[in-house]
């Protein structure tokens, strides 16, 4: 069974058709829209501040989405793929995005819609990232426009797999 906790009275919420895995693990102020998937050992902690979490957002092994006492929480928008390892502090991230494995976020980044951050990427804080662009690097700085093909082949492709994982972990009616 994941590990699902209560923080100050506040327990997590989740929509339709949510997979978690069994060692996973969330709590407190999470509230996650339908479709969503945490994978194996990710961690969302909703303990000091809010997460909030859209529609069709997928979480993958050991990710950590977390937020800042009195300072940050996190937003994330629908169809957002986090990807293995990263790590999502305190951000505001806007639709179709994909966050790269091993990628940091750090707090008051914003990125807004339709954005690829690539594997092992840091934005440091308070990093704008700008619709339609692909950002990389240490600092992660801008390499290139999103151009349809990447939206579709990467960010759309993504997202859409994992619903279909998701699924194999499903009880069959």
């Amino acid at each position: 069974m994941p590990l699902i906790l209560p923080v100050n009275g506040v327990s997590p919420v989740w929509g339709n058709e949510c997979f978690i895995a069994e060692n996973a693990t969330i709590v407190g102020q999470v509230t996650m829209g339908d479709q969503c998937s945490v994978w194996f050992t990710a961690v969302v902690r909703g303990d000091v501040n809010t997460i909030e979490i859209g529609n069709k957002v997928n979480i993958q092994d050991g990710a950590i989405i977390h937020g800042t006492y009195q300072k940050a929480s996190t937003k994330i928008g629908n169809n957002v793929s986090i990807g293995h390892r990263a790590m999502v502090h305190g951000c505001t991230i806007h639709d179709n995005v994909l966050i790269g494995m091993g990628a940091i976020v750090m707090d008051n980044c914003l990125i807004e819609e339709n954005c690829i951050i690539a594997a092992g990427a840091i934005l440091t804080e308070g990093t704008h990232v700008k619709s339609g662009s692909v950002y990389a690097g240490i600092p992660a700085k801008k390499i290139k426009d999103l151009s349809p093909e990447l939206f579709q082949g990467e960010v759309q492709r993504i997202a859409n797999n994992y619903v279909l994982y998701s699924s194999w972990f499903q009880p069959k009616k």
